[in-house]
């Protein structure tokens, strides 16, 4: 990467904008320098059909967002770059609700805003308002570390944005400081409103998601082929996390969310993404990974898999408890269910199980908790936790509806120093998550493709290891 900082203040170059807290290794620039880099450029238009997949149904959620919110004005924006270090930014992302109402998914995105202007008393205007290609003329496309052309690539301009959206396009200079009205970074009605209105997935969204889903299952096959090296490396975790990246950045955006690759006892830790310690062939791995979309939408799958490629008693009978309950867990899943009702019969299983080995002394009560620690799902879609901003009258405690995409993943997490457990139970963790649509007749696993029996497991590592 280009330096453009030093720890030894020196002169820039002339009106250069810098990310905060660089100095500039760059010499003062002559007027015949300006000059000369203005002229002699080709024109260089965006090639290609330029509306984007998403513009289509863009319109929809945007009129039902305004159906919400008669006359006030909404104001979306996309979210400012973050410094990482010094002058180097992190990747932007946009804000999901930008991203949901246009379409819109890149990094040139940052700081961007959608505004919803009131035309009339039952609908509204959007306006988005972009930081266009900077003209040749004024220098910004050389001088400019942080938005220039020549430094982070090529931004369309007005008139390529409104192709691309469907949606009218202006200057983000016009629009200056954000104007009042209601914002989703700070209204929570607001925020509950687009999160509610992402609950039920229109087929677009389902296509996408299923998309995520497949790349995902192609990343966990790449992840079993590079088992026998993997297992050789000191820091075989994040070996596996380093494969399964290379499939989700090739195929969409990069992963959904921190990879985990927790191995033996680090099973046992919901959210490890150190990924720093080695592969022991006795032991279980836990991968819980996702591919995101370039749409932004991302799978979350997860599945718990003998490093040696056979399950030892004992671990078989972890996972096939983890298994039944996530089946009952399935089974719970249709339109007017619950939405916990899938939760309390994966951890209905689960409790039986324990009192069965002797764990607990019986099933009824929460004493079960202290082996599960969490809920066994959540919705999925453009956040990996998706529409988390909804009513609890609305998602949690709400009624399940086709069309909504969620996943269902019990677990045990047996610590390693839990003295209620007998020895060989301790340090065991097995998490199984699958991604699944309501339909009609109940749901359709959407990343059957993965096998979850023990059985299928087996067989699946067999073939991928040996080839």
């Amino acid at each position: 990467m280009p330096e453009t900082t030093t720890d030894t203040p020196g002169p820039p170059a002339a009106d250069t904008p810098r990310a905060p807290g660089t100095v500039s290794h760059d010499l003062p620039a002559s007027p015949e320098f300006e000059q000369f880099m203005a002229g002699d450029w080709a024109p260089s238009p965006l090639p290609g059909d330029l509306r984007l997949t998403a513009a289509d149904v863009t319109p929809g959620r945007r009129a039902r967002l305004s159906a919400r919110f008669p006359g006030e004005r909404l104001v979306i924006p996309a979210g400012e770059l973050r410094v990482r270090t010094n002058d180097c930014d992190h990747r932007f992302r946009p804000h999901s609700a930008y991203a949901w109402l246009t379409g819109l998914t890149g990094e040139e995105q940052a700081g961007h805003v959608l505004v919803l202007e009131p035309d009339g008393p039952h609908r509204h205007e959007a306006v988005l308002y972009v930081r266009p290609r900077s003209p040749r003329a004024d220098g910004g496309f050389y001088r400019d570390r942080r938005y220039g052309e020549f430094w982070v690539g090529r931004r369309p301009d007005l008139d390529e944005a409104e192709r691309m959206t469907g949606i009218r396009c202006a200057h983000l200079d016009g629009l200056g400081a954000l104007p009042p009205g209601r914002h989703a970074a700070t209204d929570g009605e607001l925020a509950a409103a687009l999160s509610e209105l992402r609950l039920v997935k229109d087929a677009w969204e389902v296509a996408q998601l299923q998309q995520a889903v497949d790349h995902t299952a192609a990343g966990f096959e790449d992840v079993v082929r590079a088992l026998p090296h993997a297992l050789t490396h000191p820091r075989g975790e994040r070996w596996i996390e380093g494969v399964f990246g290379l499939r989700a950045r090739a195929e969409g955006n990069g992963t959904g969310y921190e990879t985990i690759a927790a191995s033996g006892a680090h099973a046992c830790v919901l959210h490890w993404i150190r990924n720093d310690g080695p592969l022991d062939p006795r032991e279980l791995l836990l991968l819980d990974a996702g591919v995101e979309t370039d749409t932004l939408y991302t799978a979350d799958i997860t599945r718990t898999l003998p490093l040696s490629g056979r399950f030892s008693p004992v671990q078989r009978q972890v996972y096939e408890l983890v298994l039944a309950a996530q089946d009952a867990g399935i089974a719970a899943l249709r339109p007017g269910a619950r939405f916990r009702d899938f939760h309390r019969a994966a951890m209905r299983v689960i409790a039986e199980g324990l009192a069965e080995w002797g764990v607990l002394k019986s099933p009824e009560g929460d004493f079960h908790r202290r082996y599960t620690l969490c809920s066994s799902g959540h919705m999925l879609g453009i956040d990996l936790h998706d529409c988390a901003q909804a009513r609890t009258e609305v998602y949690l405690d709400g009624v399940l509806e086709e069309g909504q995409v969620l996943t269902v993943e019990p677990g045990l997490y047996l610590q390693p120093d839990d003295e209620t457990l007998p020895p060989e139970l301790r340090g065991i963790g097995v998490r199984i998550e699958d991604d699944l649509v309501i339909t009609a007749e109940g749901a359709r696993l959407m990343s059957g493709a993965l096998p979850r029996t023990p059985d299928e497991v087996e067989a699946w590592m067999g073939r991928l290891m040996e080839g």
